[in-house]
């Protein structure tokens, strides 16, 4: 981190205005060559930006000068807020590459400058990385929330007991002759471990929405060739996004559209249609349609008159798909008025839609509007978002679920379960043997944050 780096930390060119950050030991040398003076910290000034080579003014633009430690990275940070012109950036760029010890900075080194600081823990990280690519205004809420270190002042308070536990049982088996120290210190500890064990059964089952949320409801349509899958996607899409036609089998692979639904995000895919076919292609196609009704949360089970249902088709769903994933029966070609809503199961929803005349559509929506707030219920407790906070936890978990159980092992063995599960809550945050993680998460960064 000798280097000083800088980049375009706005948005695509033109613009209004960009935002040039820089962030490092040679700010201030920069800003003295640049501007003249440095700025006072947290203040913003106008000044002249000039080439100190040539003396050519390159802008006018608001300077703002953070010094560190006191700064996003931890380091002196600026940044200069010039015109958005591609030619006014570009040549602003151009000289600051000029300098030495200055060059562009990659892929999310600014949040990772802050987290190799401690100014943030690897949650956080994320958390922000999440606001980022937020669609939705629940995705927002959430990432919000984690960016301000909700989650990571969860798991650091777990850790922190665990590490008191430990501590305790080491202090019961090393000083038992001591007055100062109980002889049932360690039965209390084991009590204190039963009851976080549930404290992390309820956070995993919490964080369920959480995940959802993150990546969004799975609601994949399927059906009989023809069934009227694109039309329906194209309807509730609101835009021509699938080929429709009068032949069968037009739909070869799966067609992807994410929608806001009630500020909740929803990939709605369509798929090719099922039934029994000598052509590779299509045999692949129904495969990979398959495939993604198995990974659904929702199907919608399209099913023109006269069609047949998931569980009577040829090449419909499996029982096992049919017990662990709510279908809908979407009966499409019909008028609403001639076929009245009724529920079929307790899984199973028939709903009436006309994509020809949008009869039906609007009630539809409202359903998955509804049910996509139903799995996606999340509250303002901090939530694990990512496939790698659930690892850890349940590794946590086994941990102290072996100290807590076989209480005919030693207390030293005992009180090892206790640090592993305190190690696996450490590697959530980045306290812990994370350098192998690193690069994955940042790698999804722009450049410039």
């Amino acid at each position: 981190m000798s280097d000083t780096i800088y980049a375009l930390s706005s948005g695509a060119l033109p613009a209004g205005v960009a935002v040039i950050r820089m962030s490092g030991p040679a700010v201030e040398l920069v800003l003295n060559r640049l501007c003249g003076v440095v700025p006072e910290p947290r203040k913003a000034a106008l000044k002249r930006l000039v080439d100190p080579v040539s003396g050519d003014v390159l802008d006018e633009a608001l300077v703002l000068y953070f010094k560190g430690p006191a700064s996003f990275t931890g380091e002196d940070v600026a940044e200069l807020q010039c015109h958005g012109g591609r030619a006014v950036v570009a040549r602003i760029l151009d000289v600051l590459s000029e300098f030495e010890g200055l060059r562009p900075a990659e892929a999310g080194e600014f949040t990772r400058r802050a987290f190799d600081r401690g100014r943030m823990d690897l949650t956080e990280v994320e958390g922000l990385s999440d606001l980022i690519a937020a669609e939705t205004e629940a995705q927002r809420k959430q990432a919000f929330r984690q960016m301000g270190g909700g989650l990571g002042r969860l798991y650091e308070d777990w850790r922190k007991r665990l590490i008191h536990m430990r501590a305790m049982i080491e202090a019961d088996f090393d000083f038992a002759d001591e007055e100062d120290v109980p002889g049932s210190v360690a039965d209390q500890v084991w009590d204190q471990a039963e009851g976080l064990i549930g404290e992390v059964d309820q956070h995993l089952e919490q964080s369920k929405s959480g995940e959802r949320l993150r990546s969004g409801l799975q609601v994949v349509l399927m059906g009989a060739p023809n069934a009227g899958k694109s039309s329906l996607l194209n309807a509730i899409a609101g835009r021509d996004v699938a080929i429709v036609t009068e032949e069968a089998g037009t739909t070869r692979d799966a067609i992807e559209v994410h929608l806001d639904l009630g500020g909740y995000p929803v990939t709605l895919v369509d798929t090719a249609g099922l039934r029994e076919t000598e052509g590779r292609v299509e045999q692949e196609g129904i495969r990979r349609a398959q495939a993604r009704g198995e990974a659904a949360d929702l199907i919608l089970w399209a099913m023109e008159p006269g069609g047949l249902a998931p569980d009577h088709s040829v090449s419909g769903l499996s029982a096992d798909v049919r017990q662990s994933v709510p279908v809908w029966i979407v009966r499409t070609k019909v008028d609403l008025e001639t076929l009245p809503e009724r529920d079929s199961s307790g899984t199973t929803l028939e709903i009436p839609v006309s994509c020809l005349d949008k009869n039906g559509l609007e009630a539809l929506i409202d359903r998955l509007s509804g049910f996509v707030g139903e799995m996606i219920s999340v509250g303002e407790a901090p939530l694990a978002t990512r496939a790698r906070h659930r690892h850890f936890l349940r590794d946590c978990r086994a941990a102290l679920h072996h100290g807590f159980t076989r209480d005919d092992l030693p207390g030293e063995l005992r009180a090892e379960d206790l640090r592993s599960a305190a190690d696996a809550l450490g590697r959530i945050t980045g306290r812990i043997d994370v350098e192998d993680l690193l690069d994955v998460i940042f790698r999804d960064f722009c450049i410039g944050k």
